[in-house]
């Protein structure tokens, strides 16, 4: 609805109106492996829609927190969240310069992809990682994403929509720092 809001004031649709790739692949991992977040304190960074922080609360996160920039992913959080029976909380605005959060872990999707956003990421998870944090991270392979930091845990093939990407159906990767 909100495409087709947008559509008519000639607007793009916001991001958080799609299923990226890498959320999905996330998403998928966290319910087909769902002792990577059981009874753990899960943080959904750049959370878009929050499709990783509904999959990591229903793969049985003790706590799942949600944080964007955008401030309507905060309604679009809530909503996800509440249509499928989960609790999120929200964060708002830009985490990426502060100390790493108290949380087990952090999951981060479709974030590297621009150069500068994908160095603030980076330094972010990092951070996180030094801290103890475990860091997972879906990526369908953007250019600058740090292959050269992760490690791979999975491999999807998910269904996209050609608004957003080249092909109706993206291989997707599931990374762990």
């Amino acid at each position: 609805a909100t495409e087709k809001d947008l559509a008519a004031a000639n607007v793009d649709p916001p991001f958080w109106a799609f299923p990226w790739a890498g959320g999905q692949a996330l998403a998928r991992y966290l319910t087909d492996h769902p002792d990577a977040v059981r009874g753990k304190r899960v943080l959904d960074l750049a959370a878009g829609s929050g499709l990783v922080g509904v999959a990591a609360a229903l793969a049985g996160a003790a706590e799942v927190t949600a944080n964007d920039i955008d401030p309507m992913c905060e309604a679009a959080v809530a909503l996800n969240a509440e249509l499928n029976g989960v609790s999120i909380r929200y964060i708002a605005g830009s985490i990426l310069d502060a100390p790493p959060p108290d949380f087990d872990i952090v999951v981060a999707a479709d974030v590297f992809y621009e150069q500068r956003p994908a160095q603030m990421f980076r330094a972010f998870l990092e951070r996180c990682h030094a801290a103890g944090v475990t860091i997972y991270a879906g990526d369908p392979g953007r250019t600058y994403f740090p292959r050269d930091a992760f490690r791979q845990a999975a491999e999807y093939s998910v269904q996209t929509t050609t608004e957003i990407e080249n092909h109706p159906i993206q291989t997707a990767r599931v990374w762990s720092l």
